[in-house]
């Protein structure tokens, strides 16, 4: 079989109409350049090869999502430094109004101005926000950004938070800046990349404390991850209980592996397939309902 009939046998078994992945990035081309010159080079901050399988055009990476049956996906664009976020988020918007599956997303660092574009950019029907501790160098709690939380808070809308320090961890990372962020804004919804990897146990426990806190599965039980922060075993069982608030994300096209491979993961968990509808759709359908 093809790539494309794999990953749409899977979802058809299920008895779903496609798949909704809420990791998946299209970047301006000079940024996704750059971003990928960083994982070619397996360097500090990525630690180990990376061979990135998905190199097409943007046009066809598209058709590549199409074929495999992803109907919603974001754009996530993170900013790494402060004047980008502008940018990006622009180039987002342009985007998502040419490709009618985009869940339209942004992002934000912790500059003054942030406290303007924000709630702007919701105004404007931004659906998902993206933010990466690691790459941007900062902390969730950043006080620059407490009045930016508090719109978010109060809107409801999900941001997708890269706080885990995998796959290198550096100052700003890990599970210690978010538990404060959350204890002064509780209501928030969050939705914490590669389920926290490796801090896995620390965000786990977040996700079952707070109402709004969600983890997504990107590169989480493949092989690949595996490797060097394979889940827990003993961690299992839980996330059967927090089955709303699990979702998939698969981080294409910066892969490299085949998209089936996260599929295939989530599969071998051996949840029940009531758990998988809600990973792969549901929950996804509940959580953009909310903005």
């Amino acid at each position: 079989m093809t790539e494309g009939q794999e990953v749409r046998a899977f979802w058809q078994q299920l008895g779903l109409s496609g798949l909704i992945d809420l990791h998946v990035h299209f970047l301006p081309p000079p940024i996704e350049r750059a971003v990928w010159a960083v994982f070619d080079s397996a360097g500090p901050k990525i630690g180990r090869p990376w061979p990135i399988r998905y190199r097409d055009t943007i046009e066809e990476r598209v058709a590549q999502l199409r074929d495999f049956g992803v109907r919603r996906f974001p754009t996530h664009p993170y900013a790494h430094k402060p004047g980008v976020a502008s940018y990006l988020n622009e180039w987002s918007r342009t985007f998502a109004e040419t490709v009618p599956e985009v869940v339209r997303s942004a992002t934000f660092y912790p500059e003054p101005e942030a406290a303007g574009y924000v709630p702007e950019l919701i105004g404007d029907g931004v659906q998902i926000f993206k933010i990466h501790l690691q790459v941007g160098e900062f902390v969730a709690d950043d006080p620059v950004l407490d009045p930016v939380w508090g719109v978010l808070e109060d809107a409801g809308t999900p941001v997708t938070v890269h706080a885990g320090s995998g796959p290198v961890g550096n100052a700003f990372t890990g599970p210690d800046s978010v538990a404060r962020l959350l204890r002064r804004h509780p209501r928030l919804c969050l939705l914490v990349a590669h389920m926290g990897a490796p801090e896995y146990e620390d965000f786990l426990v977040l996700a079952e404390r707070y109402d709004n806190v969600h983890l997504d599965t990107t590169m989480v039980f493949t092989d690949f991850f595996d490797q060097d922060a394979a889940y827990p075993a003993a961690l299992v069982p839980r996330l059967k209980d927090l089955q709303p608030k699990v979702l998939l994300g698969s981080d294409f096209p910066t892969i490299p592996y085949p998209y089936q491979r996260q599929l295939e993961g989530l599969a071998r968990l051996d949840l029940g397939d009531d758990w998988l509808r809600d990973v792969c759709w549901h929950n996804a359908v509940r959580l953009l309902a909310r903005d």
